[in-house]
């Protein structure tokens, strides 16, 4: 149902560990993205899904990070450690660069891992749809709407269909607004012919090696407001303080502070789960984590409320 798109960095990973219990009860897969070298941390997450019962889909393929040139070591990942794990499946990305003769070599290479295929900027859905006639009916296609417009998809009738919409607007952390629209997707996704909906959490579909210095500090929450059709809005808590790169632990507090005001506040929205559970702690005790695992709370929180929404 629902395919949660991520980078593969370090505390993306961590979450699809501590998540995996979570995303295999309510049976959703999350699609990985490997962007480091090391995949350690990969195999560890696709342990725990595998041991959890649930489903992922690894792309061999990617398009940022230090695989970008060659994805033959994820490959080997998969045939080394999962070659018999019927619920971790290769995921082909296609994007403009890709023709259909590599699409088609890649589907046979991995073949036994239950190829799905994420489009993503692909020019040639034709022509493909015609090489994959006879595989269509059992086949994954996850479109990334930004990348897949209504045209392109309709070339992809049969099979598993899911779409995957960027809801997290990405700028500068001191610009954010208090509180934007994120995505109805969770809501109509059906409507759209659609067997399942995806986001790329509150990252975006925009990559970076890194976060940069932090002259703001920004918390981000996303809720389902009952009121406006269960539409899903997202809350950005920025710290007051942006004008220099400095103590990212005393805006951390900041941002943590209108965090807890906006829970405390009467139809905030925000589902406590246990990563809201996690920042009153943090709150109480007054301590700074670190960015990365302020993220992760984040993401968890993110993928909690979405659990809970779809029961």
């Amino acid at each position: 149902m629902y395919y949660p798109y991520f980078r593969g960095k370090q505390y993306e990973l961590i979450t699809i560990r501590e998540m995996a219990v979570v995303l295999a009860e309510k049976n959703f897969v999350p699609v990985i993205e490997p962007v480091r070298e090391s995949l350690g941390g990969l195999k560890k997450a696709l342990s725990a899904v595998s041991e959890a019962g649930g489903r992922a889909i690894v792309i061999v393929n990617p398009y940022y990070g230090d695989h970008k040139e060659d994805g033959a070591s994820i490959t080997g990942l998969l045939q080394e450690s999962f070659n018999n794990s019927d619920n971790i499946s290769a995921g082909i990305l296609l994007r403009n660069d890709m023709d259909v003769n590599e699409v088609m070599a890649c589907y046979d290479q991995h073949v036994n891992h239950h190829p799905v295929l994420v489009h993503a900027g692909f020019t040639a859905p034709k022509e493909l749809a015609v090489a994959l006639e006879n595989n269509m009916a059992g086949l994954t296609n996850i479109f990334i709407e930004d990348h897949a417009k209504l045209l392109y998809r309709k070339h992809f009738g049969q099979g598993r269909r899911i779409l995957v919409r960027d809801g997290f607007k990405r700028q500068r952390n001191a610009d954010y607004k208090p509180i934007e629209e994120f995505s109805d997707l969770h809501v109509t996704y059906d409507e759209l012919g659609m067997m399942g909906f995806g986001d790329f959490l509150i990252a975006g579909d925009v990559y970076s090696e890194s976060g940069g210095p932090a002259y703001a500090v920004a918390i981000h929450l996303t809720f389902i407001d009952p009121d406006k059709d269960d539409v899903m809005y997202i809350y950005h808590f920025v710290s007051n303080t942006n004008d220099t790169p400095t103590d990212p632990a005393g805006k951390f507090a900041q941002a943590l502070e209108k965090l807890i005001a906006k829970l405390d506040s009467e139809n905030s929205h925000i589902l406590e789960t246990d990563a809201v559970q996690e920042f009153r702690s943090l709150h109480a005790k007054g301590h700074f984590p670190g960015l990365g695992y302020v993220k992760k709370l984040s993401m968890k929180h993110h993928i909690e409320t979405l659990a809970a929404y779809c029961g």
